[in-house]
């Protein structure tokens, strides 16, 4: 299974709210060959991780299955990020789309870039909290942890699951 994290807290160069960006742009990396979208998460508002003072990001997961080498996927997702506007500046800067693999078949790698698994998702709930909710049976490959038990030992942190209503908008 390969594991994708959404997100983005500016609107789009044409003023295109995060929500909708991040719509978007799942459908744009379900477009991508060789990945076939199996399941994506209801979308979720969360406080930016450090605190910052910046506005609050729309966050989701999305799994796909295919066969795609990771440097591929990761040129394709930063295609994409740019497509809508992604600036790349300062770490954990503001942004108007970010696209993070979190994992792609249990592959474990530290080098070269994509580093796999994601070297932090573990300590984000914006990206816990959805993988739960689409794969429960998912296992961070390194700690062997569900993505339920990992959300449940983090300290808080403020995200809450959008209604249908405000996802529809």
């Amino acid at each position: 299974m390969i594991v994708i994290a959404l997100g983005a807290n500016l609107a789009g160069p044409d003023g295109t709210p995060p929500l909708v960006t991040c719509t978007r742009a799942l459908a744009a990396v379900a477009s991508l060959p060789g990945l076939a979208l199996r399941a994506a998460s209801p979308w979720y508002e969360s406080a930016p991780v450090p605190p910052s003072g910046q506005p609050p990001y729309i966050n989701g997961v999305a799994s796909f299955s295919g066969i795609i080498a990771p440097e591929a996927l990761l040129s394709a997702l930063q295609a994409i990020e740019a497509r809508f506007g992604r600036l790349r500046g300062l770490p954990n800067a503001a942004r108007t789309l970010d696209l993070d693999i979190i994992d792609l078949d249990g592959l474990c790698r530290a080098s070269p870039d994509p580093i796999l698994p994601h070297p932090r998702a573990h300590e984000r709930a914006f990206v816990l909290a959805p993988l739960a909710d689409i794969a429960p049976d998912w296992r961070h490959p390194v700690l062997g942890q569900s993505a339920a038990a990992l959300l449940a030992g983090l300290p808080g942190q403020m995200i809450r699951k959008l209604a249908a209503r405000d996802a529809a908008r």
